[in-house]
């Protein structure tokens, strides 16, 4: 009977220790938004050999001034929005280049991504935001035109690796000239940062550079089927 009571005791003494774990254990979480704000979760990896002629995607680069991922509100205000491209900085009217060799399957405009561009290589969709130009129609099709700077793009338009698509102009929802370049690969949101630096690392390796960390060629896909995209 001692050593029942004995072991009611200590198995009591347990559980009350377990729960002040737990409950100082939930008390570390961030509160429910921020929770909220990263339940895309990460699901697998992808590489690419091919990057090795692909393009960087601005002329007269400055900085890196918003990454991929969950930000505060751009414009104000303390709520998270999920920011689904990075954006790069570069003097208004500098010319966008195309990454990757593609079909133009959208061209669009009047939306907080402003005047842009969609292309599609393969199962990968990059996008372009906050161009200059607008978007018109002729014989059923649409263009992006942008006369000043010599640019006229058509939805259905094959476009090469490099070609010139437009400018980088401060249309759509934006505080200063940039260009927002957003990745997608089978419809899953892809942090562009990690592809700059995954063909950095395959351009090094072919130049016989043998100081590239090969932890860079690592692409990680986000899960994004439920994931609104608020950020530009």
């Amino acid at each position: 009977m001692i050593n029942r009571q004995e072991r009611l005791v200590f198995s009591g003494a347990t559980l009350l220790a377990l729960g002040l774990n737990i409950f100082s254990f939930i008390a570390l979480f961030p509160k429910a938004e921020v929770v909220i704000a990263r339940e895309t979760r990460l699901n697998k990896t992808a590489r690419n050999s091919g990057w090795l002629s692909a393009s960087f995607p601005v002329e007269n680069f400055k900085a890196y001034t918003s990454a991929f991922g969950y930000r505060r509100s751009a414009t104000g205000g303390d709520g998270w929005e999920f920011h689904s491209g990075l954006d790069i900085a570069v003097p208004q009217g500098s010319y966008i280049r195309n990454w990757w060799a593609g079909t133009v399957i959208k061209v669009g405009d009047r939306t907080a991504c402003g005047t842009h561009i969609v292309i599609k290589s393969g199962q990968w969709e990059h996008t372009y935001c906050h161009m200059e130009g607008y978007v018109d129609t002729a014989n059923g099709r649409r263009f992006l035109i942008d006369r000043p700077g010599g640019i006229q793009i058509w939805e259905g338009q094959t476009i090469p690796t490099g070609a010139r698509i437009g400018r980088v102009g401060m249309t759509g929802r934006t505080t200063g000239p940039h260009l927002h370049w957003g990745l997608k690969y089978a419809n899953n949101y892809v942090d562009p940062a990690m592809v700059l630096r995954e063909m950095f690392s395959q351009q090094q390796i072919a130049r016989g550079r043998a100081n590239v960390n090969t932890q860079q060629s690592q692409v990680i896909i986000q899960e994004s089927n439920n994931t609104p995209n608020f950020g530009y």
